[in-house]
Protein backbone atom coordinates (compact mmCIF):
# COMPACT_ATOMS: atom_id res chain seq x y z
CA UNK A 1 0.00 0.00 0.00
CA UNK A 2 1.34 3.58 -1.28
CA UNK A 3 -0.75 6.26 -0.16
CA UNK A 4 -0.62 10.28 -0.25
CA UNK A 5 -2.77 11.40 3.39
CA UNK A 6 -3.57 15.73 2.96
CA UNK A 7 -5.90 16.73 5.57
CA UNK A 8 -6.59 20.79 5.53
CA UNK A 9 -7.05 22.40 8.51
CA UNK A 10 -7.57 25.92 9.76
CA UNK A 11 -4.32 26.56 10.30
CA UNK A 12 -2.00 23.90 8.15
CA UNK A 13 -2.51 21.79 5.65
CA UNK A 14 -0.52 18.52 6.46
CA UNK A 15 0.64 15.86 3.76
CA UNK A 16 2.23 12.50 4.43
CA UNK A 17 3.16 9.42 2.12
CA UNK A 18 2.43 5.88 4.58
CA UNK A 19 4.32 3.23 2.53
CA UNK A 20 4.08 -0.39 3.70
CA UNK A 21 2.57 0.67 6.99
CA UNK A 22 4.97 3.20 7.82
CA UNK A 23 5.29 6.67 7.37
CA UNK A 24 7.84 7.72 4.92
CA UNK A 25 7.02 11.79 4.44
CA UNK A 26 5.25 14.07 6.30
CA UNK A 27 5.02 17.77 5.66
CA UNK A 28 3.40 20.95 6.98
CA UNK A 29 1.90 23.88 4.53
CA UNK A 30 0.18 26.56 5.46
CA UNK A 31 -3.90 26.65 4.72
CA UNK A 32 -4.16 29.03 2.49
CA UNK A 33 -7.19 31.09 1.44
CA UNK A 34 -8.46 29.43 -1.40
CA UNK A 35 -7.11 25.87 0.47
CA UNK A 36 -6.25 24.48 -2.93
CA UNK A 37 -3.11 26.33 -2.48
CA UNK A 38 -2.36 25.16 0.48
CA UNK A 39 -2.81 21.69 -1.10
CA UNK A 40 -0.58 22.04 -4.03
CA UNK A 41 1.83 23.78 -1.66
CA UNK A 42 1.73 20.63 0.65
CA UNK A 43 2.25 18.16 -2.52
CA UNK A 44 5.25 20.29 -3.93
CA UNK A 45 6.65 20.34 -0.26
CA UNK A 46 6.02 15.67 0.08
CA UNK A 47 7.68 15.68 -3.66
CA UNK A 48 10.57 17.87 -2.55
CA UNK A 49 11.73 15.81 0.37
CA UNK A 50 12.39 13.10 -2.02
CA UNK A 51 9.68 10.58 -0.91
CA UNK A 52 7.72 10.41 -3.74
CA UNK A 53 10.63 9.36 -6.46
CA UNK A 54 12.22 6.01 -6.84
CA UNK A 55 16.00 5.97 -7.05
CA UNK A 56 15.86 6.58 -10.43
CA UNK A 57 13.96 10.13 -10.11
CA UNK A 58 11.02 8.60 -11.63
CA UNK A 59 7.25 9.19 -9.71
CA UNK A 60 6.53 5.87 -7.74
CA UNK A 61 3.16 4.40 -8.60
CA UNK A 62 0.28 5.43 -5.96
CA UNK A 63 -2.60 3.95 -4.68
CA UNK A 64 -4.80 6.82 -4.03
CA UNK A 65 -4.95 10.40 -2.58
CA UNK A 66 -7.30 10.67 0.57
CA UNK A 67 -7.86 14.52 1.08
CA UNK A 68 -9.58 15.51 4.45
CA UNK A 69 -11.49 18.66 3.97
CA UNK A 70 -13.54 21.57 6.25
CA UNK A 71 -14.82 23.36 3.50
CA UNK A 72 -18.19 21.65 3.57
CA UNK A 73 -18.79 21.99 7.46
CA UNK A 74 -17.18 26.32 7.07
CA UNK A 75 -19.60 26.81 4.25
CA UNK A 76 -22.37 26.05 6.18
CA UNK A 77 -21.17 27.89 9.47
CA UNK A 78 -19.87 30.72 8.19
CA UNK A 79 -23.20 31.24 5.61
CA UNK A 80 -21.12 30.99 2.30
CA UNK A 81 -20.98 28.94 -1.18
CA UNK A 82 -24.44 27.70 -0.21
CA UNK A 83 -26.78 26.87 -3.13
CA UNK A 84 -30.76 28.07 -2.96
CA UNK A 85 -32.66 24.14 -2.44
CA UNK A 86 -36.10 23.21 -3.29
CA UNK A 87 -37.66 20.77 -0.72
CA UNK A 88 -39.89 18.18 -1.39
CA UNK A 89 -41.69 16.08 1.65
CA UNK A 90 -43.29 13.02 0.94
CA UNK A 91 -45.38 13.11 4.03
CA UNK A 92 -49.13 14.92 3.83
CA UNK A 93 -51.82 15.57 5.66
CA UNK A 94 -49.65 14.36 8.64
CA UNK A 95 -46.94 16.32 8.41
CA UNK A 96 -48.06 19.76 7.86
CA UNK A 97 -47.58 21.47 10.85
CA UNK A 98 -43.85 21.32 10.89
CA UNK A 99 -42.99 22.19 7.13
CA UNK A 100 -39.13 21.95 5.71
CA UNK A 101 -36.95 24.45 7.75
CA UNK A 102 -38.90 24.88 10.19
CA UNK A 103 -36.43 24.93 12.86
CA UNK A 104 -33.58 26.69 11.03
CA UNK A 105 -31.69 29.49 11.88
CA UNK A 106 -33.23 32.52 10.06
CA UNK A 107 -30.71 33.39 8.99
CA UNK A 108 -29.49 30.33 7.35
CA UNK A 109 -32.93 29.12 6.02
CA UNK A 110 -33.02 32.42 4.15
CA UNK A 111 -29.49 31.34 2.38
CA UNK A 112 -30.85 27.89 1.36
CA UNK A 113 -34.56 28.07 1.41
CA UNK A 114 -35.28 27.98 -2.22
CA UNK A 115 -38.99 26.66 -2.10
CA UNK A 116 -41.02 24.19 0.18
CA UNK A 117 -43.86 21.47 -1.50
CA UNK A 118 -45.59 19.32 0.33
CA UNK A 119 -47.52 16.20 -0.87
CA UNK A 120 -48.75 12.63 0.04
CA UNK A 121 -46.85 9.96 0.16
CA UNK A 122 -44.34 7.72 2.57
CA UNK A 123 -44.56 4.93 5.01
CA UNK A 124 -45.92 3.97 8.14
CA UNK A 125 -43.21 2.85 10.91
CA UNK A 126 -44.08 -0.99 10.07
CA UNK A 127 -43.07 -0.59 6.16
CA UNK A 128 -46.89 -0.10 5.22
CA UNK A 129 -47.46 2.85 2.65
CA UNK A 130 -48.87 5.57 4.86
CA UNK A 131 -50.76 7.53 1.79
CA UNK A 132 -49.68 6.43 -2.04
CA UNK A 133 -47.27 8.62 -3.67
CA UNK A 134 -49.44 11.39 -5.44
CA UNK A 135 -47.17 11.46 -8.64
CA UNK A 136 -49.12 13.76 -10.30
CA UNK A 137 -48.77 16.78 -7.38
CA UNK A 138 -44.85 15.91 -7.78
CA UNK A 139 -44.79 16.27 -11.20
CA UNK A 140 -46.47 19.63 -10.61
CA UNK A 141 -43.77 20.63 -7.64
CA UNK A 142 -41.03 19.68 -9.98
CA UNK A 143 -42.36 21.96 -12.93
CA UNK A 144 -42.31 24.82 -10.66
CA UNK A 145 -38.81 24.14 -9.32
CA UNK A 146 -37.96 24.21 -12.69
CA UNK A 147 -40.04 27.58 -13.54
CA UNK A 148 -38.38 29.19 -9.92
CA UNK A 149 -34.88 27.92 -11.37
CA UNK A 150 -33.84 25.59 -9.17
CA UNK A 151 -31.47 22.67 -9.51
CA UNK A 152 -30.60 21.28 -6.32
CA UNK A 153 -33.37 19.33 -4.94
CA UNK A 154 -33.71 17.33 -1.28
CA UNK A 155 -36.66 14.92 -0.86
CA UNK A 156 -37.63 13.31 2.42
CA UNK A 157 -40.64 11.09 3.54
CA UNK A 158 -41.88 9.82 6.59
CA UNK A 159 -40.22 6.78 7.72
CA UNK A 160 -37.95 6.58 4.10
CA UNK A 161 -35.28 4.97 5.52
CA UNK A 162 -37.71 1.51 6.17
CA UNK A 163 -38.86 1.96 2.85
CA UNK A 164 -37.09 4.63 0.35
CA UNK A 165 -39.26 3.66 -2.57
CA UNK A 166 -41.57 6.42 -3.00
CA UNK A 167 -38.42 8.76 -2.10
CA UNK A 168 -36.53 7.05 -5.63
CA UNK A 169 -40.22 7.60 -7.52
CA UNK A 170 -40.21 10.93 -6.82
CA UNK A 171 -37.02 11.60 -7.62
CA UNK A 172 -37.01 9.83 -11.17
CA UNK A 173 -40.58 11.93 -11.66
CA UNK A 174 -38.19 15.48 -10.49
CA UNK A 175 -35.66 14.48 -12.94
CA UNK A 176 -37.55 13.84 -15.98
CA UNK A 177 -38.74 17.73 -15.55
CA UNK A 178 -35.17 18.84 -14.59
CA UNK A 179 -32.91 16.67 -16.29
CA UNK A 180 -30.15 18.70 -14.69
CA UNK A 181 -30.91 18.57 -11.15
CA UNK A 182 -28.43 17.34 -8.16
CA UNK A 183 -31.35 15.10 -6.06
CA UNK A 184 -30.55 14.20 -2.40
CA UNK A 185 -32.89 11.61 -0.77
CA UNK A 186 -32.91 11.71 2.65
CA UNK A 187 -32.77 7.82 2.82
CA UNK A 188 -29.01 7.95 1.30
CA UNK A 189 -28.36 9.85 4.65
CA UNK A 190 -30.86 8.31 6.93
CA UNK A 191 -31.82 7.27 10.19
CA UNK A 192 -35.14 7.38 11.54
CA UNK A 193 -36.10 10.89 12.30
CA UNK A 194 -37.84 12.81 9.80
CA UNK A 195 -36.97 16.57 10.40
CA UNK A 196 -33.31 15.65 12.08
CA UNK A 197 -32.91 13.34 8.52
CA UNK A 198 -34.86 16.23 6.36
CA UNK A 199 -32.49 18.55 7.63
CA UNK A 200 -29.58 16.78 7.19
CA UNK A 201 -30.51 16.12 3.25
CA UNK A 202 -31.31 19.98 2.49
CA UNK A 203 -27.88 20.88 3.85
CA UNK A 204 -26.62 18.55 1.66
CA UNK A 205 -28.26 19.27 -1.05
CA UNK A 206 -27.36 23.13 -0.31
CA UNK A 207 -23.69 22.07 -0.97
CA UNK A 208 -24.57 20.74 -4.29
CA UNK A 209 -22.33 23.42 -6.52
CA UNK A 210 -19.71 23.40 -3.86
CA UNK A 211 -18.78 20.16 -3.45
CA UNK A 212 -18.95 19.71 -7.83
CA UNK A 213 -16.44 22.47 -7.27
CA UNK A 214 -14.10 21.91 -4.59
CA UNK A 215 -13.69 18.20 -5.65
CA UNK A 216 -12.86 19.47 -9.42
CA UNK A 217 -10.48 21.61 -7.69
CA UNK A 218 -8.87 18.64 -5.50
CA UNK A 219 -8.78 16.79 -9.13
CA UNK A 220 -6.85 18.92 -10.38
CA UNK A 221 -4.37 20.35 -7.81
CA UNK A 222 -3.13 16.32 -8.28
CA UNK A 223 -3.03 16.20 -11.54
CA UNK A 224 -1.41 19.35 -11.86
CA UNK A 225 1.37 17.49 -9.59
CA UNK A 226 1.98 15.29 -11.78
CA UNK A 227 0.36 12.24 -9.55
CA UNK A 228 -2.32 9.58 -11.46
CA UNK A 229 -3.92 8.43 -8.25
CA UNK A 230 -7.64 8.27 -7.53
CA UNK A 231 -8.77 10.80 -5.40
CA UNK A 232 -10.58 9.91 -2.32
CA UNK A 233 -12.29 12.26 0.34
CA UNK A 234 -12.28 11.78 4.37
CA UNK A 235 -15.64 11.18 5.86
CA UNK A 236 -16.72 11.51 9.41
CA UNK A 237 -16.81 7.75 10.52
CA UNK A 238 -12.76 7.68 9.89
CA UNK A 239 -12.90 6.23 5.97
CA UNK A 240 -12.85 7.54 2.61
CA UNK A 241 -15.21 7.43 -0.35
CA UNK A 242 -14.45 8.19 -3.71
CA UNK A 243 -14.47 11.17 -4.92
CA UNK A 244 -17.97 10.51 -7.19
CA UNK A 245 -19.91 9.30 -3.89
CA UNK A 246 -18.05 12.27 -1.82
CA UNK A 247 -18.98 15.00 -4.80
CA UNK A 248 -22.75 13.44 -4.13
CA UNK A 249 -23.07 13.21 -0.22
CA UNK A 250 -20.57 16.49 0.86
CA UNK A 251 -22.51 16.32 4.30
CA UNK A 252 -20.49 12.88 5.53
CA UNK A 253 -17.50 14.84 5.45
CA UNK A 254 -18.24 17.13 7.92
CA UNK A 255 -16.46 16.59 11.53
CA UNK A 256 -13.74 14.64 9.05
CA UNK A 257 -10.85 15.98 10.79
CA UNK A 258 -11.34 15.28 13.99
CA UNK A 259 -11.81 11.74 13.14
CA UNK A 260 -8.87 11.69 10.97
CA UNK A 261 -6.83 12.66 14.10
CA UNK A 262 -8.41 9.65 15.87
CA UNK A 263 -7.86 7.16 13.76
CA UNK A 264 -4.23 8.54 12.81
CA UNK A 265 -3.93 8.38 16.63
CA UNK A 266 -4.84 4.97 17.19
CA UNK A 267 -3.02 3.76 14.14
CA UNK A 268 0.41 5.64 15.59
CA UNK A 269 0.01 4.25 18.89
CA UNK A 270 -1.03 1.10 18.14
CA UNK A 271 -3.70 1.79 20.47
CA UNK A 272 -7.55 0.77 19.41
CA UNK A 273 -8.83 1.81 22.76
CA UNK A 274 -8.67 5.08 24.41
CA UNK A 275 -9.18 8.80 24.79
CA UNK A 276 -7.64 11.10 22.23
CA UNK A 277 -7.17 14.83 22.65
CA UNK A 278 -6.61 16.41 19.27
CA UNK A 279 -4.81 20.29 19.67
CA UNK A 280 -4.71 22.20 16.34
CA UNK A 281 -4.07 25.43 15.73
CA UNK A 282 -7.73 26.64 16.15
CA UNK A 283 -9.41 24.51 18.20
CA UNK A 284 -8.62 21.45 20.46
CA UNK A 285 -10.99 17.75 19.99
CA UNK A 286 -11.35 15.51 22.21
CA UNK A 287 -12.88 11.83 21.90
CA UNK A 288 -12.73 8.41 22.49
CA UNK A 289 -11.67 5.65 20.42
CA UNK A 290 -13.69 2.33 20.31
CA UNK A 291 -12.12 -0.65 17.98
CA UNK A 292 -9.88 1.87 16.52
CA UNK A 293 -12.48 3.99 15.22
CA UNK A 294 -14.17 7.22 16.78
CA UNK A 295 -16.77 6.83 19.18
CA UNK A 296 -20.40 7.64 17.81
CA UNK A 297 -22.83 10.33 18.81
CA UNK A 298 -26.18 9.02 19.26
CA UNK A 299 -28.09 11.94 19.96
CA UNK A 300 -29.17 14.61 18.01
CA UNK A 301 -25.98 16.45 16.58
CA UNK A 302 -26.49 20.49 15.17
CA UNK A 303 -24.28 21.80 12.37
CA UNK A 304 -24.38 25.53 11.96
CA UNK A 305 -27.45 25.91 14.32
CA UNK A 306 -29.37 23.07 12.45
CA UNK A 307 -30.29 19.52 13.96
CA UNK A 308 -28.98 16.45 12.03
CA UNK A 309 -29.11 13.12 12.82
CA UNK A 310 -26.74 11.03 11.31
CA UNK A 311 -23.49 9.18 11.68
CA UNK A 312 -20.92 12.00 13.81
CA UNK A 313 -18.66 11.16 15.77
CA UNK A 314 -19.08 12.10 19.56
CA UNK A 315 -16.59 14.64 19.88
CA UNK A 316 -16.33 18.24 22.16
CA UNK A 317 -14.13 20.82 21.12
CA UNK A 318 -12.96 24.00 23.33
CA UNK A 319 -11.24 26.72 21.96
CA UNK A 320 -7.70 25.74 22.67
CA UNK A 321 -4.28 25.51 19.97
CA UNK A 322 -1.37 26.30 18.66
CA UNK A 323 -2.70 29.68 17.64
CA UNK A 324 -4.56 30.54 20.27
CA UNK A 325 -4.47 34.57 21.80
CA UNK A 326 -2.80 34.87 25.21
CA UNK A 327 -4.19 37.44 27.95
CA UNK A 328 -1.63 37.46 30.84
CA UNK A 329 -3.42 40.15 32.99
CA UNK A 330 -6.12 38.91 33.81
CA UNK A 331 -4.82 35.55 32.53
CA UNK A 332 -7.36 33.83 29.20
CA UNK A 333 -6.25 31.26 26.99
CA UNK A 334 -8.23 31.41 23.76
CA UNK A 335 -10.77 30.65 22.38
CA UNK A 336 -10.30 33.63 19.33
CA UNK A 337 -6.97 32.30 17.20
CA UNK A 338 -4.98 33.47 15.06
CA UNK A 339 -5.56 30.02 12.95
CA UNK A 340 -3.40 29.85 9.56
CA UNK A 341 -1.97 33.70 10.26
CA UNK A 342 0.31 32.41 13.10
CA UNK A 343 3.21 32.98 10.76
CA UNK A 344 2.18 36.59 10.42
CA UNK A 345 0.75 37.69 13.69
CA UNK A 346 2.69 35.43 16.16
CA UNK A 347 5.23 37.98 18.53
CA UNK A 348 7.87 35.27 17.54
CA UNK A 349 7.36 35.64 13.80
CA UNK A 350 7.25 39.60 13.65
CA UNK A 351 3.87 40.56 14.60
CA UNK A 352 2.20 42.00 17.53
CA UNK A 353 -0.15 39.19 18.72
CA UNK A 354 0.83 37.05 21.82
CA UNK A 355 0.12 33.19 21.07
CA UNK A 356 0.60 29.74 23.23
CA UNK A 357 3.40 29.25 20.41
CA UNK A 358 4.88 32.09 21.38
CA UNK A 359 4.85 31.23 25.03
CA UNK A 360 6.44 27.52 23.55
CA UNK A 361 9.18 29.56 22.01
CA UNK A 362 9.89 31.15 24.89
CA UNK A 363 9.84 28.47 27.14
CA UNK A 364 12.15 26.02 25.05
CA UNK A 365 9.59 23.49 24.13
CA UNK A 366 9.60 24.75 20.33
CA UNK A 367 12.39 26.09 17.84
CA UNK A 368 10.62 28.41 15.45
CA UNK A 369 10.73 31.70 15.11
CA UNK A 370 13.09 34.30 16.59
CA UNK A 371 13.49 33.45 20.34
CA UNK A 372 14.72 36.78 20.87
CA UNK A 373 11.19 38.97 19.98
CA UNK A 374 10.15 36.60 22.93
CA UNK A 375 12.66 36.75 25.83
CA UNK A 376 10.95 39.28 27.54
CA UNK A 377 8.80 35.76 28.60
CA UNK A 378 9.84 34.48 31.77
CA UNK A 379 9.76 31.26 33.09
CA UNK A 380 6.79 31.74 35.44
CA UNK A 381 4.61 33.44 33.05
CA UNK A 382 5.44 30.40 30.81
CA UNK A 383 4.13 28.00 33.36
CA UNK A 384 0.87 30.25 34.28
CA UNK A 385 -0.39 29.71 30.51
CA UNK A 386 1.00 26.13 30.71
CA UNK A 387 -1.20 25.19 33.57
CA UNK A 388 -4.24 27.17 32.22
CA UNK A 389 -3.95 25.20 28.68
CA UNK A 390 -3.35 22.16 31.18
CA UNK A 391 -6.38 22.94 33.22
CA UNK A 392 -8.92 23.62 29.85
CA UNK A 393 -7.97 19.49 28.48
CA UNK A 394 -8.56 18.12 31.82
CA UNK A 395 -12.23 19.51 31.85
CA UNK A 396 -12.61 18.56 28.53
CA UNK A 397 -11.19 15.53 28.80
CA UNK A 398 -13.01 14.42 32.25
CA UNK A 399 -16.34 15.52 30.26
CA UNK A 400 -16.03 12.81 27.20
CA UNK A 401 -14.94 9.82 29.47
CA UNK A 402 -17.18 7.33 30.21
CA UNK A 403 -15.64 5.51 32.99
CA UNK A 404 -14.77 6.36 36.04
CA UNK A 405 -11.47 5.36 36.38
CA UNK A 406 -8.04 6.84 34.39
CA UNK A 407 -7.64 5.83 30.95
CA UNK A 408 -4.68 6.18 28.55
CA UNK A 409 -4.58 9.87 26.47
CA UNK A 410 -3.00 9.85 23.03
CA UNK A 411 -2.16 13.67 22.11
CA UNK A 412 -1.89 14.59 18.92
CA UNK A 413 -1.80 17.84 16.64
CA UNK A 414 0.57 20.20 15.87
CA UNK A 415 -0.38 21.95 19.18
CA UNK A 416 0.13 18.62 21.37
CA UNK A 417 2.75 20.38 23.08
CA UNK A 418 -0.02 22.47 25.12
CA UNK A 419 -0.79 18.63 26.77
CA UNK A 420 1.36 17.75 29.90
CA UNK A 421 3.04 14.26 30.41
CA UNK A 422 0.44 13.80 33.69
CA UNK A 423 -3.29 15.07 34.00
CA UNK A 424 -5.73 14.18 36.69
CA UNK A 425 -7.92 11.21 35.11
CA UNK A 426 -5.57 9.83 32.86
CA UNK A 427 -3.22 6.65 33.34
CA UNK A 428 -0.80 7.85 30.64
CA UNK A 429 -0.19 10.13 28.22
CA UNK A 430 0.97 9.04 24.89
CA UNK A 431 2.97 11.76 22.84
CA UNK A 432 3.92 9.64 19.34
CA UNK A 433 5.61 10.24 16.38
CA UNK A 434 4.68 11.91 13.89
CA UNK A 435 1.51 12.57 15.79
CA UNK A 436 1.70 16.84 14.30
CA UNK A 437 0.12 15.16 11.59
CA UNK A 438 -1.85 12.55 12.47
CA UNK A 439 -4.97 14.36 10.76
CA UNK A 440 -2.76 13.32 7.59
CA UNK A 441 -2.19 9.91 8.68
CA UNK A 442 -5.48 8.93 9.54
CA UNK A 443 -6.64 9.69 5.76
CA UNK A 444 -3.91 7.39 4.17
CA UNK A 445 -5.04 4.74 6.35
CA UNK A 446 -8.69 5.04 6.00
CA UNK A 447 -10.47 1.93 4.94
CA UNK A 448 -14.33 2.22 3.11
CA UNK A 449 -17.57 1.90 5.23
CA UNK A 450 -21.04 0.85 5.08
CA UNK A 451 -24.37 1.22 7.16
CA UNK A 452 -27.60 -0.26 7.81
CA UNK A 453 -29.96 0.89 10.48
CA UNK A 454 -33.46 -0.07 9.71
CA UNK A 455 -36.46 -2.04 10.67
CA UNK A 456 -37.28 -5.40 10.08
CA UNK A 457 -40.45 -6.83 10.24
CA UNK A 458 -41.26 -10.57 10.27
CA UNK A 459 -38.01 -11.86 10.22
CA UNK A 460 -36.43 -14.34 12.97
CA UNK A 461 -33.09 -12.17 14.70
CA UNK A 462 -30.67 -14.24 12.96
CA UNK A 463 -32.62 -13.23 9.37
CA UNK A 464 -32.84 -9.72 10.64
CA UNK A 465 -29.14 -9.79 11.33
CA UNK A 466 -28.16 -11.17 7.87
CA UNK A 467 -30.44 -8.95 5.81
CA UNK A 468 -28.84 -5.88 7.89
CA UNK A 469 -25.56 -7.06 7.20
CA UNK A 470 -25.78 -7.85 3.48
CA UNK A 471 -26.97 -3.84 3.28
CA UNK A 472 -24.11 -2.43 4.96
CA UNK A 473 -21.67 -4.99 2.71
CA UNK A 474 -23.64 -3.84 -0.19
CA UNK A 475 -23.32 0.06 0.45
CA UNK A 476 -19.71 -0.40 1.32
CA UNK A 477 -18.81 -1.90 -2.07
CA UNK A 478 -21.06 0.65 -4.24
CA UNK A 479 -18.48 3.50 -1.99
CA UNK A 480 -15.39 1.43 -3.10
CA UNK A 481 -14.46 -1.27 -0.80
CA UNK A 482 -12.95 -4.45 -2.28
CA UNK A 483 -15.80 -6.87 -0.78
CA UNK A 484 -13.05 -9.82 0.70
CA UNK A 485 -11.68 -7.36 3.10
CA UNK A 486 -15.03 -6.68 4.69
CA UNK A 487 -15.00 -6.71 8.32
CA UNK A 488 -18.01 -5.81 10.87
CA UNK A 489 -17.22 -3.25 13.47
CA UNK A 490 -20.41 -2.26 14.94
CA UNK A 491 -24.11 -4.65 15.42
CA UNK A 492 -26.68 -4.15 17.27
CA UNK A 493 -30.53 -5.25 17.42
CA UNK A 494 -33.58 -3.88 19.42
CA UNK A 495 -36.76 -5.94 19.44
CA UNK A 496 -39.70 -3.23 19.21
CA UNK A 497 -42.35 -4.68 21.36
CA UNK A 498 -45.02 -2.17 20.71
CA UNK A 499 -44.98 -2.55 16.55
CA UNK A 500 -47.03 -5.46 15.55
CA UNK A 501 -45.20 -8.72 12.97
CA UNK A 502 -42.01 -9.45 15.59
CA UNK A 503 -40.39 -6.00 14.49
CA UNK A 504 -36.69 -5.90 15.12
CA UNK A 505 -34.70 -2.53 14.15
CA UNK A 506 -31.09 -3.39 13.44
CA UNK A 507 -27.68 -1.14 12.55
CA UNK A 508 -24.60 -3.06 11.53
CA UNK A 509 -21.95 -1.21 10.41
CA UNK A 510 -19.00 -2.41 8.36
CA UNK A 511 -15.36 -1.52 7.27
CA UNK A 512 -13.18 -2.66 4.37
CA UNK A 513 -10.07 -1.96 2.21
CA UNK A 514 -10.21 0.41 -0.49
CA UNK A 515 -10.79 -1.81 -3.63
CA UNK A 516 -7.83 -1.41 -6.16
CA UNK A 517 -8.49 0.69 -9.01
Amino acid sequence: MRRIGIDVGGTNTDAVLIEDGKVSGAVKAPTSEDVTTGILDSLKSLSGTGVLNDAGGTLKKLDGVMIGTTHFINAVVQRRSLTKVAALRLGMPASASLPPFCDWPEDLAALVRGGVWMVEGGHEYDGRPFMPLDEAAVTKAAKEMKAAGLKSVGISAIFSPLDPSHERRAAELVAKVIPDAVITCSSDLGRIGLLERENAALLNAALADLSRETIAAFEKAIKDSGIAAPLFITQNDGTVAEAAQARRLPVYSFASGATNSMRGAAYLSGLADAMVIDVGGTTTDVGQLKNGFPREANSVVQVGGVRTLFRMPDLLSIGLGGGSHVQLDPLKVGPVSVGYRLLKEGIAFGGKQLTTTDIAIASGVLTLGDKQKVAHLDAATCKKVFDEAARLAEEAIDRMKTEAGDVPLIAVGGGAFLIPDKLPGVSKVIHVQHGDCANAVGAAIAQVSGECDQIFKDLSRTDALAAAQGIANDRAVAAGAARASLATIESEDMPLAYLPGNSVRVRVRVVGDVAAS
